[in-house]
């Protein structure tokens, strides 16, 4: 019999590899968002049917485990896109889903909407500044996006700079396991990623973007007219990412780092 299609394309996984993330389409059912998103609604003090009640740009929202939350991180297809982009057994299941920020249709500046990476360690720091990213990505195996409304160009999508994490990967590399810190990796504002092309994170309701943790990206204002629900929670690594293998059994987030580095 022939063998079961894989979740990651060959051309997706090459896509991964360039660009720094790839787009899985219906990661998890439709009736799970909006299980999820009916949740968040009450969380938020606003009535889903009176704009008038959508008084702030963005309201975060914390550490979501309910039922429906579990089973859209928990699907099939996502769980074998960890397997093919970080590697069998080599991270953790999510059973809570980290920050939401619901973004609401607005004018005002939601005063978050930085370039930036996601550090992943040095958090027993108080200065959120210091906390710190390396280039094995200690700490962090993905960055993810999880649509849980649909997202079209105006409703506040992410901004991707397309191929950013390589620009990351060799800003990090000198600093060797010690990394840098998020102010001396933000210093110049992320221009050496300036000249990348922008991709936005559209889509349904039940898209998952899985992005490379040195993905460099931003939020936006929400000019559209339905409030937008994100989760961008990480995967957590169960070991150590490696840049040198005896096996050469690389994931394709540490062959990204290794090409970056001109070591592949």
């Amino acid at each position: 019999m022939p063998s079961p299609k894989p979740a990651l394309s060959p051309a997706q996984l090459d896509a991964f590899l360039r660009d720094g993330f790839v787009r899985v389409d219906n990661a998890f059912p439709r009736a799970l968002a909006d299980e999820a998103r009916a949740i968040l609604w009450a969380d938020t003090g606003c009535d889903p049917d009176d704009p008038a009640t959508w008084t702030r740009p963005v309201i975060r929202l914390n550490q979501y485990g309910h039922p429906p939350f579990r089973a859209a991180a928990n699907t099939p297809v996502l769980h074998e896109s960890f397997d093919q982009l970080v590697g069998p057994g080599r991270w953790q299941p999510r059973f809570v889903l980290g920050t939401f920020p619901v973004r609401f249709p607005s004018a005002e500046d939601p005063g978050d909407a930085g370039w930036h990476v996601d550090v992943s360690f040095g958090y027993e720091h108080p200065d959120f500044f210091e906390w710190r990213a390396n280039v094995s990505s200690r700490g962090r195996a993905l960055l993810m996006l999880f649509l849980f409304s649909d997202v079209g160009e105006d409703d506040a999508p992410t901004r991707i700079r397309v191929g950013s994490h390589v620009d990351i990967a060799r800003q990090l590399a000198p600093a060797g396991e010690a990394g840098l810190t998020l102010r001396e990796l933000a210093a110049d504002g992320f221009a050496r990623s300036a000249h990348r092309p922008e991709a936005l994170a559209t889509g349904p309701a039940g898209t998952v973007y899985l992005c490379h943790p040195f993905l460099v990206h931003a939020a936006q204002p929400h000019r559209g007219t339905r409030p937008r629900f994100m989760a961008q929670p990480p995967l957590l690594p169960a070991e150590p990412l490696k840049l040198e293998r005896e096996d050469g059994a690389y994931s394709p987030v540490e062959l990204a780092i290794r090409r970056a580095l001109g070591l592949a």
